[in-house]
């Protein structure tokens, strides 16, 4: 009895070997591709426990597992170019899952590596299809999205042919290149730099403008000022010539006397002044007599003078 325990041993150890190895097990985030001597027998899609031959038999089935969740991978850097001859610098990623494992085993032998890159090779095609087609603006404009979509639509045949179906193609990131950064700053530049001076002309013209009209208004000011100015003083010596003409007629005598008292201040206004006269002028008729007479013959015509006064000088003395 003692020499048999080691058999039974064994032979227990060989059926719990057996019976692990003869089943699987697929959660909610996985497939299975059940190959028998390297062939595709059988694609679990569903989660649960699942039967296969086992290993005992020449390893008969073998059992992968792939991914049944949605991956992704990312594409950086991406030099393309626009219509216009420039570029831009562009970074995307792919949201895809396996959608037929039969057909991922049989293209890529199962390996998501390989998988991807042959679609980020595809991907970068695309990308340059899509952005080579449009104009310099357009990535960063609302057409962005129509872009994705249409990279997207270029790259799921190619996916569909790996047994992949893309769910989504997103841009990530759409610059400018160093080049062309540095154009369109200069360029930015010399937009702000004319339209600087183009309000800085427009300024010039109207500060023209508001000082030509200054300058007609000062103009058109002093003309009326001097106008003002000239009928205010013709009012005034009309006035004065009234009142003269109204002395006049009430008194000649003293208007006669008041008036050679103005020509006299005027005439001696200044200090040492001479004037060769007639002594029978009418201008000095009053230096003889306060009433006005003529001075008569062989009287002197003027009467002696202060020292320091002003000497009037008869005309043939």
């Amino acid at each position: 009895m003692s020499n048999r325990l080691p058999i039974i041993a064994f032979l227990v150890a060989v059926l719990i070997i057996l019976g692990f190895s003869s089943f699987f097990i697929v959660n909610e985030r996985q497939q299975a591709i059940v190959l028998r001597f390297g062939e595709i027998v059988d694609v679990k899609t569903e989660p649960g426990i699942y039967f296969k031959l086992p290993f005992g038999f020449v390893e008969a089935d073998n059992v992968q597992l792939v991914e049944d969740r949605v991956m992704r991978f990312d594409l950086d850097d991406i030099r393309v170019q626009v219509s216009g001859g420039k570029f831009y610098e562009v970074d995307a990623f792919v949201a895809y899952r396996i959608s037929d494992p039969r057909v991922f085993r049989q293209t890529v032998s199962g390996q998501v590596l390989l998988a991807e890159q042959r679609l980020r090779t595809r991907l970068d095609a695309a990308l340059r299809r899509v952005y080579g087609l449009r104009g310099f603006e357009a990535a960063l404009s609302d057409e962005r999205g129509s872009m994705m979509r249409e990279v997207r639509d270029q790259l799921r045949p190619d996916a569909n042919s790996l047994g992949l179906e893309i769910e989504d193609v997103r841009i990530r990131r759409t610059d400018l290149t160093q080049e062309v950064s540095q154009q369109t700053y200069d360029r930015m530049k010399a937009e702000r730099l004319a339209e600087a001076e183009r309000l800085r002309a427009r300024g010039r013209e109207a500060a023209a403008r508001i000082r030509a009209r200054a300058d007609r208004e000062v103009v058109e000011i002093l003309a009326e000022a001097r106008r003002e100015s000239e009928i205010l003083r013709g009012e005034g010596e009309g006035e004065r010539n009234a009142i003269f003409a109204e002395a006049f007629e009430r008194d000649p005598e003293f208007f006669d006397f008041y008036r050679s008292m103005a020509a006299y201040g005027q005439a001696l206004e200044g200090a040492g002044t001479s004037m060769v006269l007639s002594p029978n002028s009418e201008f000095f008729r009053y230096f003889g007599s306060a009433i006005g007479r003529q001075p008569t013959e062989g009287a002197p015509a003027i009467p002696p003078l202060d020292d320091g006064a002003t000497s009037a000088t008869p005309a043939g003395e």
